[in-house]
């Protein structure tokens, strides 16, 4: 093994030569020939805290690989879903004699139709007769019947079977499950297959081989921008420029649906990928040449987990470990414990499904669940509505959160009385103790009942820059900022209102808080400022339909007027975004905006209409009525039972089927703002491309030279060698200059130096997306050392070859004294077979510290990854065998 550049060519064969020194694998300094045994070279880093609790350290280092030069340039955010199809023969063979092949055929059972036949045959649990089956939680279930079905002694074998049975005392486990039955949604994972046939193509085999393996759902919903609001065109407008920002990349994507088999493309404008998949693309249960099996998904974005509100269990991986997937490669995984999660009562009249899901993510993100599964049980699951499930869905992402466990009879005997489900912990939340409450100003787990919503606030303002603060001066936290707006005089203060969108999957397809947002904007009528007939009413108070697709959430709400940008700016005013996302990471939202909240559609108009956040809704009027008194929030605030009525009479079965009648593959024929003083803007504008046309990191995924530039791009983050000063700017440690990520990581590339990156608690949370592994290694980093994972992170870099180390407990880069200026030098078995998952690993540095961390390889599977310097590189290397 030696260690190879990782960013010239895709593919580049090399000798096997070791570097080793008494036996262990030593990282030294970059190299194109094998590095010498000793003495090893240290890696130089980087430090850089982001938001107050993140370390990192990092830039320019190579990864270690079968002199693999791996060069692979975009991302795949997207959805993996278990379906099935007789796509190839090799399937529809390994299909047609599974029952007679599989161990436990005698367990295949009919399912008979009630006037004679039957539907199909199904693998039926309870035949099995063992009492162990009878207290697994559905979510182990699921993967029990998948096991089962697929079990052939080589890549499923019956020891595996036995594991899943034995899940109380087998929990954590590591488990192979094959991906011979899937379904795959996702943007830019047409670039990579186009590379991967290149690679294929240089190495002399058949470049047919990269083909998907199963049916793929690509859908296009990230790429629009909302240009045009407060318009009656709006949304027309904002799709006409969505196609001639895009009209290069969406004639590749047409292209590709055309090259590729089996792949089916959702055009703009149809929804957001969950939405779609909800609404549209779920089957619950699959009849495959007369084999029944439920529908599972796995997929490859944080929000994957919506559909687990129609029944269908889903969980995340990374994106790269997905397209592998994809081109026929097993999936490996963990067997996880299952969180049970209990709701009793009901909702109180008023709140939404909203104010529901800010708490249960809160509660999970106390509990931890990464790496578990969630399922939700008992009897106030029946009290709340299928929409209002896979809004919970939405919002609890790497993990499964399942609300119906007793709704498949695949799994068990409804003639029977049903046991108790053991899980490996519990959480119980009654419904009735829900209440009104919105989340931020930068994390969605910061819930703040609305009742609070004030003082909270001042809490912000006064207490230091964090998650909870912004550190504004007593002095100034009553500033007025006066400026002209369209002719018209205008102020804005700390706490003003400055984007208020009604958006995202989670709510936007879940009609009981979209109604109830357009009777809030109706009841306005009180004041002297969608759906069905209420959408004239959001119209009104400037919520136009913008665009159907991923808007304010990934950063795509467009600009500011420029009156009020410059007023922000030149005032230091800490304003506001309320939107009813998913997420509100500062400076995701919109680079103006330093306080974000997640609020409830209903919510959002209200705050829209008060103008800031800086408000006590019980005690504070929202204005002045028609008659002259003064309006309250509970004016205008709809009943339970308001919204019930019009959901009744308005959202019925045919708006969804002739929504989805129209989608064709035709249509296409023809992840936030890229900010005008960074590298990519620089690459873009050298390359003549003009301002507006910049587009987005999410439109240009498909494109290495811009991801890379937009690595570690966020305008806040907090970098800890320059003394807490905001921006995505670090020190090159050896010269003392101060220069963008991007240009300090090629600085140290090209004098040959390595880099890791320290890091904190959960790296890599937020929405996964392959890009945060693959632009590191881009920009040459080695190793990631964290106290924890973001499980869908951790894959990812696992997938690029990026090796992940974790603390030890109660040890961090401060407890243990790590500044960020030391050289790290970190060993590792020569021999991949020495090296195991979990193992511990030592790290020293140029100081005289020494530690040690465990590795984060968490299966044989993700180590044979590694030893190819990525998946990707795997999977070619397995395609140029057969």
């Amino acid at each position: 093994m030696y260690i190879t550049s990782g960013t010239s060519t895709l593919l580049r064969r090399a000798s096997h030569s070791s570097s080793s020194r008494a036996g262990k694998r030593v990282f030294s300094s970059l190299s194109r020939k094998p590095v010498s045994p000793s003495p090893p070279c240290n890696s130089n880093s980087c430090c850089v805290g982001y938001q107050q609790y993140r370390s990192l350290s990092y830039l320019s280092a190579a990864r270690w690989s079968h002199g693999v030069d791996w060069k692979s340039p975009t991302s795949l955010a997207a959805q993996i879903r278990i379906a099935s199809a007789s796509i190839d023969n090799l399937l529809h063979r390994k299909i047609a004699t599974m029952a007679s092949e599989n161990a436990f055929k005698g367990i295949f059972t009919s399912l008979p139709k009630p006037g004679g036949g039957e539907f199909g045959k199904f693998y039926s649990l309870p035949a099995l007769n063992d009492p162990r089956i009878d207290k697994l939680p559905y979510s182990i279930r699921i993967l029990l019947e998948s096991a089962i079905r697929n079990c052939d002694g080589f890549q499923v074998t019956k020891e595996d079977v036995e594991k899943i049975i034995d899940w109380e005392k087998t929990s954590r486990s590591k488990l192979r499950f094959p991906s011979s039955l899937l379904d795959f949604t996702g943007v830019p994972a047409v670039v990579d297959l186009a590379c991967m046939r290149d690679a294929m193509n240089k190495l002399g085999s058949d470049s047919n081989k990269i083909n998907p393996l199963v049916p793929v759902d690509l859908v296009i919903d990230h790429s629009v921008q909302v240009d045009v609001a407060r318009s009656e065109n709006a949304v027309q407008a904002n799709m006409e420029l969505e196609f001639q920002r895009n009209k290069e990349r969406f004639a590749f994507l047409k292209w590709g649906s055309n090259a590729f088999q089996n792949m089916l493309v959702v055009p703009p404008g149809s929804g957001i990928v969950h939405q779609v998949n909800l609404e549209y693309l779920g089957r619950v249960v699959f009849n495959t040449d007369g084999v029944l099996y439920p529908d599972s998904v796995v997929g490859t974005d944080s929000h994957t987990t919506m559909i687990d509100g129609l029944g269908v269990a889903g969980w995340g991986v990374g994106g790269i470990e997905a397209e592998a997937a994809m081109l026929g490669q097993p999936m490996s995984m963990v067997l996880p414990g299952v969180v049970g999660f209990k709701l009793s009562g009901k909702l109180r009249d008023g709140v939404t499904a909203t104010d529901l899901v800010l708490t249960v993510t809160q509660m999970l993100r106390k509990h931890g669940v990464v790496g578990k599964f969630v399922e939700f049980y008992g009897g106030g699951v029946g009290k709340i509505s299928l929409a209002d499930r896979a809004t919970i869905a939405n919002m609890s992402p790497e993990k499964i959160s399942l609300s119906f466990p007793e709704i498949q009879s695949l799994f068990s005997s409804k003639c029977q009385p049903q046991q108790e489900r053991v899980y490996s912990s519990y959480l119980h939340l009654d419904l009735a103790d829900v209440e009104p409450c919105i989340s931020g100003p930068k994390r969605p787990h910061d819930r703040v009942p609305l009742k609070e919503m004030k003082a909270d606030w001042h809490s912000c303002l006064d207490s230091k820059v964090g998650f909870k603060g912004f550190a504004v001066p007593k002095e100034a936290q009553e500033k007025v900022a006066k400026f002209s707006f369209h002719g018209q005089p205008a102020e804005l203060k700390h706490g003003s209102v400055v984007i208020a969108a009604i958006t995202s999957c989670t709510n936007t397809s879940n009609p009981s808080v979209m109604l109830g947002a357009g009777l809030v904007a109706k009841k306005k009528k009180l004041l002297s400022w969608v759906l069905s007939g209420l959408q004239k009413y959001l119209n009104e108070q400037g919520f136009n339909i913008v665009g159907y697709g991923c808007t304010t959430c990934i950063g795509n709400s467009g600009d500011l007027d420029e009156s009020v940008g410059a007023a922000i700016t030149e005032n230091d005013i800490v304003a506001a975004a309320v939107l009813s996302g998913n997420r509100n990471f500062e400076g995701r939202v919109h680079a103006l905006t330093r306080a974000n909240y997640l609020a409830s559609p209903p919510l959002v108009v209200a705050y829209a209409l008060a103008g800031t956040v800086d408000i006590d809704f019980d005690k504070e009027p929202i204005g002045v009525g028609k008659d002259g008194k003064d309006v309250y929030f509970r004016d205008i605030w709809p009943s339970t039972e308001e919204v019930a009525e019009v959901v009744q009479s308005s959202v019925l079965p045919d708006m969804f089927k002739s929504t989805y009648e129209s989608i064709t593959e035709d249509h296409i024929s023809p992840a936030g703002s890229i900010h005008k003083d960074s590298p990519a803007a620089k690459f873009l504008m050298e390359r003549g491309v003009d301002r507006r046309d910049f587009n987005s990191y999410g439109s240009r995924r498909g494109n290495d030279e811009i991801m890379a530039r937009g690595t570690f791009a966020n305008i806040r983050l907090v970098n800890k060698l320059l003394n807490g000063e905001v921006g995505p700017k670090t020190v090159h440690i050896p010269t003392g200059e101060k220069l963008y990520v991007f240009d300090a990581a090629m600085k140290y590339k090209s004098e040959g130096q390595e880099t890791i990156i320290l890091a904190g608690a959960e790296y890599g949370s937020g929405s996964s997306r392959d890009w945060a592994a693959k632009g590191p290694m881009l920009l040459g980093v080695k190793a990631v050392i964290a106290k924890s994972f973001e499980r869908i992170h951790r894959s990812n870099l696992v997938g690029m070859g990026i090796i992940p180390l974790c603390f030890k407990a109660g040890e961090d880069a401060d407890t243990l004294g790590l500044t960020g200026h030391e050289r790290y030098t970190i060993d590792l078995p020569s021999n991949i077979s020495d090296i195991h998952p979990g193992q511990d690993v030592t790290v020293q540095t140029d100081t005289g510290k020494q530690f040690t961390c465990t590795a984060r390889f968490d299966t044989e599977v993700e180590l044979a990854y590694f030893n190819h310097g990525g998946i990707l590189p795997y999977v070619i290397r397995q395609l140029t065998k057969q």
